[in-house]
């Protein structure tokens, strides 16, 4: 028996509706503040945040990360907000998303940071991933509260600010510190799809050092950037071989391998003492972490046999493991899909994303996540990280409805 009553569903897309222009508001605040990373200076946003939440009516807590810790994750500063509403004994619920986002690049039409509605869209920065959805779990909570159903548990909202540099001092300080100790989690999403599975993904990070000569007498020296060629061909031939891995997974794909970063070299005339480059490799589900590592270190090593006066180092910059769905979360997958079909007027199945997200921290603490939120059918159709990304409002009222009516019948029964 849950407390899902058609006056319930009634109340709550009533007040919705009734707050359209407040939620698509409060969306436009948080574009309009800049929260790049890098270079990751984020407090400040976090304060608008905290601040706008309390303008709502919201107990906001503040949680700053020490600025050395910021300092050793690549970022500048970060506050973790949490938003706690008790309604009873009961399960405890967490809603994530991060207010970081990736810095605007070029190509863009409308203002980054203009939050400009444009047929229907609004544009902007970080209004797809994921400000969106700290509106659309705000909105949620005050949709439920407006609703006032008796219900067992309580709503948690984690505002956090590191999901681009890896989660480690947003979602996993909060878990691992034992500020929230959650029984379910509900992650960014997009709202045509709920995602039970996603990538994992590994940064490792080659520095190959040779010695420096004139250009005239090139052999006087050791050519780094001679070393990481024959490295880079070496990792770009092994490539290659990923795509005859396929997952079980619908929606996840093949591994994929990326050297997204490098730098080196002195002048045009000086032989390069110094090359540094960094790879990506996405791993499906089914791949250990730990095989994909050391295959990757044997293939540098084996290309740098060759180089004997050359010095290689690999570091590992990021481990991020794939989101694999946990026993328990079964429930809260079944009634997102439910009610979003309903309401989105398509079927809505659970799928996995090649991508990764902060969801698999709250999997790696044990509590059972599923991504879903405001967005776009599609990555794609979004602009994610790219010029323009843009978000349909009508998704952005839909979703927040879907999520609200998931919580208010799960708390309701009180057996996620």
């Amino acid at each position: 028996m849950t407390d899902l009553s058609p006056d319930t569903t009634a109340a709550i897309h009533a007040f919705l509706d009734s707050q359209t222009n407040r939620q698509v508001a409060l969306l436009a605040e948080l574009v309009k503040v800049p929260s790049d990373n890098p270079a990751g200076d984020c407090a400040p946003h976090g304060e608008r945040t905290a601040t706008l939440l309390e303008g709502l009516g919201l107990t906001v807590e503040r949680h700053p990360v020490d600025a050395k810790l910021c300092a050793q994750h690549g970022m500048v500063s970060a506050t973790n907000l949490i938003v706690r509403r008790r309604f009873g004994e009961g399960p405890v619920i967490a809603l994530n998303a991060h207010g970081d986002v990736v810095p605007p690049g070029e190509g863009w039409t409308h203002d980054p940071y203009g939050a400009e509605i444009v047929d229907g869209w609004m544009v902007g920065r970080g209004v797809a991933v994921s400000k969106s959805d700290i509106a659309t779990y705000t909105f949620a909570l005050l949709a439920i509260e407006a609703a006032n159903v008796p219900l067992q548990g309580t709503i948690e909202l984690h505002i956090t600010y590191d999901e681009e540099a890896g989660g480690e001092i947003g979602p996993a300080l909060l878990l691992g510190t034992g500020l929230s100790k959650p029984d379910l989690s509900i992650g960014a999403g997009f709202s045509y799809a709920v995602v039970t599975a996603h990538n994992g993904c590994l940064h490792l990070e080659i520095e190959v050092t040779g010695r420096s000569a004139h250009a005239a007498m090139p052999f006087t020296g050791v050519d780094a950037l001679e070393a990481s060629t024959a490295i880079l061909s070496a990792l770009y031939a092994s490539r290659a071989a990923l795509k005859h891995q396929v997952s079980a997974i619908k929606g996840i794909g093949s591994p994929q391998l990326t050297i997204g970063l490098i730098k080196g070299g002195i002048n045009t005339n000086v032989v390069p003492d110094r090359v540094t480059f960094r790879l990506d490799r996405r791993m499906i589900p089914e791949e250990r972490p730990e095989d994909v590592e050391k295959d990757l270190r044997a293939v540098i090593a084996d290309a740098a046999r060759g180089f004997a006066n050359a010095k290689v180092e690999v570091r590992r910059i990021l481990l991020a493991q794939p989101l694999v769905p946990l026993d328990g979360g079964q429930r809260l997958a079944d009634l997102l899909c439910a009610h979003a079909s309903r309401i989105m007027g398509e079927t809505v199945t659970t799928t996995g994303v090649p991508l990764y997200t902060d969801a698999r921290h709250y999997a790696e603490a044990g509590v059972p996540v599923v991504l879903y939120g405001a967005g776009p059918h599609t990555i794609e159709e979004a602009n994610a990280h790219r010029a323009d990304e843009r978000l349909p409002l009508s998704d952005l009222r839909k979703a927040t409805e879907v999520v609200a009516l998931t919580l208010v019948e799960l708390l309701g029964s009180a057996k996620p």
